[in-house]
């Protein structure tokens, strides 16, 4: 994908699950919001075993990648301190009139570290040939994968700016500010050889996918009331492994 639709399609996920709040401000968004988390975990899963694991561990020269994944996994658990899990669907307003700061940032930095492994397609020159093998899957998986788990994250977030009583202007700044913070990352990432000492993307992507391991793990193994597995929530998340499968 162009580096110009890249921007737009990450900025446009995350607006599109705010825009779906209002659309629908008197639907059960707690349903919507399980549903399609469940079906994204599948299909985060799903890549990371099919296609950033054995391509990190068969052809990266980065020692010790197995740490970088357990690191990752260990910054999603710190990172979900403060956003109290609304990457996985819990959303609970104690902010009435009050900016919800430690979960905006805290999804902030999420997104900002997700979007900075995208940038390795499009880096130019000697630093893309060394991460050739980065160039095929990191693109297209990379982004979908993203491009998935951030719309329901965005209907939480709304749901949650929005039941905190905030004016409805600071609410759509917020979820324009969140909407941009992936795409900052992959502006990092793009500028990284010339602003910036060269970032070593299998390292940066070995940190996302234990962040992805993390995330999907939680939202496929949280079970519905009474611990009974809600069988919608299964066919999401059997969808998701299955277009994992046949898109790559």
């Amino acid at each position: 994908m162009e580096l110009s639709l890249t921007f737009i399609a990450l900025v446009l996920a995350a607006l599109s699950g705010a825009i779906l709040v209002s659309i629908l401000e008197h639907a059960n968004k707690q349903t919507i919001i399980k549903m399609l988390l469940a079906f994204s975990g599948g299909f985060l899963l799903s890549i990371a075993f099919i296609h950033f694991l054995p391509d990190l561990y068969k052809e990266s020269s980065l020692e010790n990648i197995g740490l970088y994944i357990l690191l990752g996994f260990l910054v999603q658990l710190f990172l979900e301190f403060f956003s109290g899990g609304i990457e996985h669907g819990h959303v609970h307003s104690h902010h009435h009139g009050r900016i919800p700061w430690a979960i905006f940032i805290a999804l902030g930095i999420h997104s900002f570290i997700e979007g900075i492994p995208l940038a390795a397609p499009f880096i130019e020159g000697e630093l893309a040939h060394v991460h050739e093998h980065t160039h095929h899957h990191v693109g297209n998986s990379l982004l979908l994968g993203i491009l998935f788990h951030q719309i329901p994250v965005s209907i939480a977030l709304m749901t949650l700016l929005v039941s905190s009583h905030l004016k409805k202007s600071l609410v759509w700044a917020l979820m324009i500010c969140f909407a941009l913070t992936t795409p900052l990352g992959l502006l990092v990432g793009l500028l990284s050889d010339s602003l910036v000492a060269a970032l070593n993307f299998d390292l940066i992507l070995a940190i996302v996918v234990g962040m992805f391991l993390h995330i999907s793990t939680t939202i496929i193994f949280e079970t519905s009331e009474n611990h009974k597995v809600n069988i919608l929530k299964l066919i999401s998340i059997i969808a998701g492994f299955v277009l994992a499968i046949i898109v790559f």
